[in-house]
């Protein structure tokens, strides 16, 4: 089955299989999200499937999942900012509601938002944008991967 790198995330991306992998970081994956109604929308995903909670890693590596999460954020900022003059910000979020593995989404923010969901979280969009295959992730995506992918490369090369 063509999707079965969703039911792994995590082992899939170890073996080279999950084709939303943007870059292998010091402590986890760089994905772009499955849904795109907020372009560049992207996850950290720690390389170990059985983690499942920030806690749950020794010090050191909590650490460079965190830097992992800046440097994710800070290239989807970038992208963001030179692709889109409304850009407004990035929220960085650790959940681990739906997915029990750790995994931080990084969702860029935009003045072109609704009103009424643009000072929220997104996770108050309705049910439908994730599912509504405007929105899948797909061919049309890719200058944005290769954007964020540089981004990071450079991001790596300046620390």
């Amino acid at each position: 089955m063509v999707d079965d790198w969703r039911r792994d995330r995590i082992g899939s991306a170890l073996r080279g299989e999950n084709p939303t992998v943007l870059r292998r970081l010091s402590a986890g994956f760089a994905v772009i999200g499955d849904v795109q109604f907020l372009p560049g929308y992207s996850v950290l995903l720690a390389d170990d499937p059985r983690v499942e909670r920030l806690s749950d890693l020794p010090r050191r590596r909590r650490l460079a999942f965190l830097s992992d999460m800046e440097q994710l954020g800070e290239a989807v900022e970038r992208v963001s900012r030179r692709r889109d003059t409304a850009f407004r910000r990035v929220n960085l979020e650790i959940l681990g509601n739906t997915d029990g593995f750790l995994h931080a989404h990084v969702w860029p923010r935009f003045e072109w938002e609704p009103a009424a969901l643009v000072g929220v979280p997104v996770w108050l969009y309705p049910r439908d944008n994730w599912a509504d295959e405007r929105y899948a992730l797909g061919p049309r995506h890719e200058e944005l991967r290769r954007a964020i992918g540089g981004e990071l490369d450079r991001l790596r090369g300046e620390g």
